[in-house]
């Protein structure tokens, strides 16, 4: 089942998978709990993606800082994955660069390889995003693209977007200036180039030569969107490997990023117990069995003996960085980011379900009931465990319904609670943090009705359908939680699971019925 409360209001990629874990589709965000939550409130959508949601049976997702990290990540996946539910894009936009030819007065270009005397930048995964920085320093910089300098000026001349050096207005000098300017901007160093221009600019305007002033203001402003890092796709010459974890109640949450040449392109996460030295003997484990990068980007130090193991498994020297702050520090944090949303995130669902019914502690494991028949005739109970804010499918459990004829859905849930219950009592198991039931107020009798008789005490509610109302033992009127709230949510989520559960064990016994 595809979880969809896990997901956060921030922007990232998410990616569709089927039984298998084959990655079906993958889809950029800039809130994932929105964008992903759309395919399944739609009505009606297009035959395509009816396939899709029909064969996805899980959902995975990384979160990035911005919606420019998103774009870059989902065209990286798209090309290392190739999804069939992605549109194929089969084009080679994807290596071009930008270069800077070797003239006396260098031209701004767009190459697949760098030219001899040249100046290149890139590849860019994202053809829109290096088209964007190349529009941007073009005019920025008002620098020429003409294949061969004119005798008299162009047409771009007179829009304002190129300075001119056919017209011998520009000195080579003050060309050559413009353009180490854009090689800053294209090497990612548009930060300092943009306090150096305001510094520039606060000098104009004090000798008040305004127009000098507003030139350098307009390219400021035109230099901030670049500014913005992006951490994704970082052109670099080595690998990287970046690993964050979170511990807690003795176990380990670890993520790690694979970063090839600069662009994120896996991220894999690992649950284990925590020991003396975990991170060390995760790391002994892990590379053992892959080959380690060019640098490990990690959150703690390592002793010396554990790196050069790990540069002599890869034959050559393998960096070990632990960044105070920067680039990779907020890589870092990134990676810790999204270990608390995705281990985590279920825990604000549990949180708020025991403040709402007053639970003595944390319902890390939930039970919940539902009844299906056709017209009376194969009928089934359905119980569906959740354990920690997730289904347990090895716990779920399929009920015919024995000692009850006809169409009574109250005598029907008393007989699958009662079997249930009998069971674990006798046999002396864990039973579970909360009991859920599909129904209004008869339905909650009847199982409560089964516990009492068993000298079980286990908080029972049961959810009614039509306006979502939860009722509790004792009470004649639904508690007043609303059905749009957080708890209520995560209580129809259970019940949906449990209702789906047992429509396909009916739909499964009169198939059955049916070819006999």
């Amino acid at each position: 089942m595809i979880d969809l409360e896990i997901l956060p209001h921030l922007p990232g990629c998410y990616l569709f998978k089927d039984k298998a874990g084959t990655i079906l589709y993958v889809g950029k965000a800039k809130d994932l709990k929105k964008r992903v939550s759309s395919y399944f409130q739609k009505k009606e959508q297009a035959p395509k993606t009816e396939r899709l949601i029909q064969a996805s049976q899980k959902l995975d997702f990384i979160v990035t800082n911005t919606e420019v990290e998103a774009l870059l990540l989902e065209n990286t996946l798209i090309k290392k994955h190739w999804p069939k539910y992605n549109v194929s894009l089969k084009d080679s936009r994807r290596y071009a660069g930008i270069e800077f030819s070797g003239e006396k007065f260098p031209r701004l270009k767009l190459a697949r390889k760098k030219s001899e005397g040249g100046n290149f930048f890139g590849p860019f995964v994202s053809a829109k995003e290096r088209d964007y920085i190349f529009e941007t320093v073009r005019k920025t910089f008002r620098l020429r693209t003409c294949k061969r300098l004119p005798k008299r000026a162009c047409l771009r001349y007179h829009m304002g977007v190129c300075s001119g050096p056919c017209t011998g207005e520009i000195a080579e000098e003050e060309y050559a200036v413009q353009v180490q300017k854009a090689v800053s901007v294209l090497k990612g160093d548009t930060g300092k180039l943009i306090e150096t221009l305001k510094t520039e600019m606060e000098a104009f305007a004090k000798k008040e030569q305004f127009e000098q002033a507003l030139k350098l203001r307009d390219e400021i402003a035109a230099l901030e969107y670049l500014r913005e890092k992006q951490n994704v796709e970082r052109q670099k010459k080595k690998d990287e490997d970046i690993l964050n974890y979170f511990v807690e109640a003795e176990t380990v949450y670890l993520t790690l990023f694979k970063v090839y040449r600069g662009t994120l392109e896996e991220k894999q996460d690992f649950v284990f117990e925590a020991g003396e030295n975990f991170l060390e003997d995760f790391l002994v484990q892990y590379y053992s069995e892959n080959e380690p990068p060019g640098e490990l980007i990690l959150p703690r130090t390592l002793d010396a003996g554990l790196s050069n193991f790990l540069s002599h498994v890869r034959g050559k020297k393998v960096k070990i960085t632990v960044p105070r702050q920067g680039e990779k520090k907020e890589l870092l944090d990134l990676v810790r980011k999204n270990i608390e949303i995705r281990f985590f995130g279920a825990r604000k669902k549990l949180e708020a379900l025991q403040t709402k019914l007053a639970l003595p502690k944390l319902p890390n494991v939930i039970e919940c009931f539902d009844i299906s028949h056709l017209s009376g005739t194969a009928m089934v109970g359905s119980m569906v465990q959740f354990r920690g804010g997730r289904p347990d499918k090895h716990n779920y459990r399929r009920f015919k319904i024995k000692d009850v004829e006809g169409i009574d859905d109250c005598a029907s849930l008393a007989e699958v609670v009662r079997r249930r219950y009998s069971r674990l009592h006798k046999a002396g198991h864990e039973l579970p943090d909360l009991i859920i039931l599909d129904g209004g107020k008869g339905q909650l009798s009847a199982g409560f009705q089964e516990l009492r008789k068993l000298g079980l005490r286990v908080p029972l509610i049961s959810l009614a359908k039509r306006e979502e109302e939860i009722y509790v033992p004792g009470l004649k009127k639904p508690l007043p939680i609303k059905k749009d709230e957080k708890a209520s949510l995560f209580v129809q989520e259970i019940r949906d699971e449990a209702h789906r559960f047992a429509i396909t064990y009916s739909r499964l016994l009169r198939r059955k019925s049916v070819i006999k």
